[in-house]
């Protein structure tokens, strides 16, 4: 994604640090006029979690419409990459609580405050409900990198803009009311800002024409661990291979240790080591799903796609199946009965147990599996004589057009 900034002549840099330009941007938008939407703004700002940056993902067909929003928590604890779902509750507004068109905003490219409901998933990145999306009026660019000199005049970061990919040097002046925060939201001072310490900044939108190009910033977040300065993280998990699509393996299973993810996509490539159970080396064509993995990978502060470093391919797998939950009086408590293929057969189809350690991916957080959704299973291979079948299901997934 490529943004085009407004550019200042370098005689103008001196003043930049006093403009308020994105600050403003990030302060919460004033209440309109008339009574309404504006007020709901406000409201919304202060209770429920938000991130501000631009619609990096967009998705709107027969699946439903989703959007992943990339940038910065409003708040410490805000997620900086969020995939959210559009509603027709959804409010989707300018700073004035007029309404706008979600396709507007993707196809104009602008800035949005995204405010979600707290029930997330823990997947990487989280998914949740959108509650409101405000249109910004200002531009803002940001990068990932490292800072490389501390001059009075701010800070030298080289690093990859956060939008586009490209490798950038920026010199940025620090706004008297920056934000300046550590990887696990405490306050920092300007003061505290070092050479060599990795960073996300946010600047814009003027940026001068200079060598290197200059602008201002008032959100810095910076990773203080000095063993760790790359932001990386071993991490893991063991579970089944739920989608194999485009370079990327999405696992649903058990984390490794506290803290890592029970549901990740992971992006395998050359680098990736891949072997059976006994270590006999395999291509990326061996993954298929269903199977039982163990991956590794390094876990980011900031949203990006996981890597995987190594897996370990089971000489086992998940059966995997697709239907409609449907009511039935052959059900007990934490059992759902199966229409598999959502035909009118009743040969196939099979009733699951649901337990503590079932995954469910695909549900809003404020939705409970019910009849009538269409959902894939991967379920235990052991099954029941009886007709129809019983099995224990370990991973369902929610189809997106329920």
């Amino acid at each position: 994604m490529k943004k085009i900034y407004k550019v200042l002549a370098t005689a103008t840099v001196l003043a930049m640090a006093a403009l308020p330009i994105a600050a403003n941007a990030q302060a919460v938008p004033p209440a309109a006029a008339h009574k309404g939407q504006g007020n709901i703004t406000n409201q919304v700002k202060k209770s429920v979690p938000g991130t501000m940056g631009y619609i990096t993902d967009f998705v709107n067909d027969k699946s439903g419409t989703w959007i992943t929003v990339t940038g910065r928590g409003l708040a410490a604890t805000d997620q900086q990459e969020i995939k959210l779902s559009i509603s027709k509750d959804t409010k989707i507004i300018d700073a004035k609580g007029n309404q706008v068109q979600l396709q507007t905003i993707v196809d104009k490219n602008k800035a949005i405050k995204a405010f979600y409901n707290p029930n997330i998933t823990k997947s990487l990145p989280a998914q949740g409900s959108a509650l409101t999306i405000i249109v910004q009026d200002n531009d803002l660019a940001g990068i990932d990198g490292t800072i490389s000199e501390v001059t009075k005049q701010g800070i030298l970061v080289e690093g990859t803009n956060l939008y586009n990919d490209s490798e950038e040097t920026m010199l940025l002046h620090l706004d008297p009311k920056a934000k300046i925060i550590d990887q696990n939201g405490s306050a920092l001072k300007a003061s505290d800002l070092e050479a060599g310490m990795s960073i996300r900044a946010f600047y814009g939108p003027y940026v001068a024409l200079s060598m290197p190009p200059q602008s201002s910033t008032n959100y810095i977040r910076v990773n203080t661990n000095a063993e760790n300065n790359d932001q990386e993280q071993a991490a893991g998990i063991d579970g089944i291979l739920t989608e194999m699509k485009d370079g990327r393996i999405s696992v649903s299973g058990k984390p490794a240790k506290a803290g890592d993810l029970e549901y990740v996509v992971l992006a395998v490539d050359g680098d990736t080591k891949i072997v059976d159970a006994g270590g006999k080396s395999l291509t990326a064509e061996a993954l298929k799903s269903g199977l039982r993995i163990e991956a590794e990978y390094v876990s980011v502060i900031y949203p990006a796609l996981p890597h995987a470093d190594k897996i370990v391919v089971s000489d086992t797998s998940a059966p995997k199946v697709e239907g409609t939950i449907t009511t039935s009086e052959r059900t007990s408590k934490d059992q759902l009965y199966i229409n598999v293929g959502s035909d009118q057969s009743t040969d196939n189809d099979i009733i699951i147990n649901i337990s503590k350690d079932t995954q469910v991916i695909g549900l809003n957080p404020d939705e409970e599996l019910e009849p009538g959704m269409n959902i894939v299973i991967f379920h235990s291979p052991i099954m029941t004589m009886s007709i129809p079948a019983i099995t224990s299901a370990e991973v369902i997934m929610v189809q997106a057009d329920n």
